[in-house]
Order: C-alpha cells, then sequence, then structure tokens
C-alpha cells in the first residue's frame, strides 16, 4: 500500500515536480516515510554500509525524532526512490541543512547515504536523487552543497568540485 502524504518525513511538493517525473517508468521518487522500515529501507542501506536491523520499533522511534526536527525547522531531508508494482525502495539519499554563522548566517546543503539497489544500477537512479537535492538545497537557500564519497566513486560525482579529502574519527 502506497505511503500517506502525512506519514512523509517533509512536505513532497518541496520536491521538483520536473525531475520527479524524469524517473524511468514504473518508478517514483518521494521522501521516506513511517512505513518504510516495511518496504525494506534498512536492507537498502546495507548496499551503503553496515546497516543491521534494528527492528520496527527503533527504526519507527528514530523517523518520529527526524519529523519532529522537520516540524519546528526544515533539517533532514531523506528521500526514496520506489519500484511501484512492487512497492519496495531501490534507492534512496539524503540532505541535511547545516545552519552557519558563516556567509551571512547562511545554510549548506550535506547529501549524505546516497544508495541504490545493485540491481537497480545503470538507470541513473543515483543521478536523480542527486539532482533533486541539489535542487531541493539550493531551494532551501543553501550558498552551497556538498558531500563526501569514496575516491572509487569520484567519477560519478563529476558535477561537484573535488576540495580536498574528509577526515574521520569513530568511537571506539
Amino acid at each position: 500500500m502506497p505511503a500517506q502524504a502525512s506519514e512523509f518525513l517533509f512536505d513532497a511538493s518541496l520536491l521538483p515536480a520536473s525531475l520527479c517525473a524524469s524517473l524511468p517508468e514504473g518508478l517514483s521518487l518521494r521522501p521516506l516515510a513511517s512505513s518504510d522500515y516495511a518496504r525494506g529501507h534498512l536492507s537498502l542501506l546495507s548496499h551503503l554500509t553496515a546497516a543491521p536491523d534494528i527492528g520496527s520499533e527503533a527504526w519507527s522511534s528514530r523517523f518520529d525524532d527526524l519529523a519532529r526536527v522537520n516540524s519546528a525547522q526544515l533539517t533532514y531531508l531523506a528521500i526514496v526512490i520506489v519500484r511501484d508494482s512492487a512497492d519496495s525502495l531501490v534507492a534512496q539519499a539524503t540532505l541535511v541543512l547545516e545552519r552557519k554563522f558563516l556567509r551571512n548566517a547562511g545554510i549548506v546543503g550535506h547529501i549524505e547515504d546516497v544508495v541504490v539497489d545493485p540491481a537497480m544500477q545503470g538507470n541513473k537512479l543515483g543521478l536523480r536523487l542527486l539532482e533533486v537535492l541539489t535542487a531541493l538545497s539550493e531551494q532551501c537557500g543553501a550558498y552551497k552543497t556538498i558531500l563526501d564519497c569514496d575516491p572509487k566513486n569520484e567519477a560519478f560525482y563529476v558535477k561537484y568540485e573535488n576540495k580536498g579529502c574528509e577526515m574521520a574519527k569513530y568511537r571506539k
């Protein structure tokens, strides 16, 4: 059963209709929905990194946390591509809006967690996700949109300028 509008993480009308319509037949793009745990959201994310099944209760709790953040100020915008015939998720990406003191109290859009089911790769779904989130970032007033990627994926992100390297320290 398709997700209802009230289930979405943010207002679907914010998504650029022309870009959403550019998907191959049988696919649709929308915000993450509160019912997407059952559509295999964590399984899809596991193609990107470790995403053990935290259970529907913990997943729903995190979704509710993010929805509350968005109700106060649009901050966390996760989008998904759905295979309509199977009502299953085949791609997802997230835009996080960071409010800064720099650049006249500007906003930076961070694109995160871009993943396409391996069976669906080669259909330009990743490109569509990037186009939608970049447009959404600009629509929200971001002065720049950035992303990090594995060096082996750098060629995919040709529209983004390489500005250096990312450093990370993980908690042990």
